[in-house]
């Protein structure tokens, strides 16, 4: 998926144009740990020429997945597809971080040990924190999928997954939360 923009000069437009600055997190490390609280993508301001500017973020998704491989490699790939990401080795280190009010999508893999993925999924509805989940399984079982979706999540793809159903998901998710 690529992205392109046509950038004018502020000199080059008349007093109707606005100019727009596209301030865009390049990865996890821009969101610095998660402590941003906003929920707002688009922020005002002045953009040093008397305009109106704004600044977009992208929607924080977080990969929650005990396999290290899926952690080094879904992150890239979401990234391509336009958002910021944080990955997580296991539940209770995700809700140890300070990135659960920022994330925007969930993609949490089923079996995990310590706390599963549909544990995690009951104590977020526990803490009243609505994450979209699209879960991920090696698991191929319809039962389990059906069971997943039952229980409220937006998607449950069975691993491997092709880009294209993944980007389905997410925009799925991205338009309930």
């Amino acid at each position: 998926m690529a992205l392109s923009t046509e950038v004018a000069h502020p000199s080059d437009m008349d007093d109707r144009q606005v100019a727009f600055s596209l301030a865009i997190p390049r990865g996890p490390e821009s969101f610095d740990g998660c402590r941003e609280r906003s929920r707002h993508s688009e922020t005002p301001g002045d953009d040093g020429y008397g305009k109106k500017s704004m600044k977009v973020t992208r929607s924080l998704v977080s990969v929650v997945d005990d396999d290290e491989s899926v952690r080094e490699s879904l992150p890239d790939l979401l990234k391509e597809f336009g958002f910021a990401v944080r990955a997580f080795s296991s539940a209770e280190e995700f809700l140890a971080s300070d990135c659960v009010g920022q994330t925007r999508c969930l993609i949490l893999d089923i079996a995990m040990s310590g706390m599963t993925g549909p544990g995690l999924q009951q104590e977020l509805k526990l803490r009243r924190q609505e994450i979209p989940i699209v879960f991920i399984t090696a698991q191929r079982d319809e039962a389990v999928r059906s069971r997943m979706l039952e229980q409220g999540a937006v998607e449950c793809l069975f691993k491997p997954f092709s880009d294209t159903a993944l980007l389905q998901a997410l925009n799925v998710a991205l338009r309930v939360s």
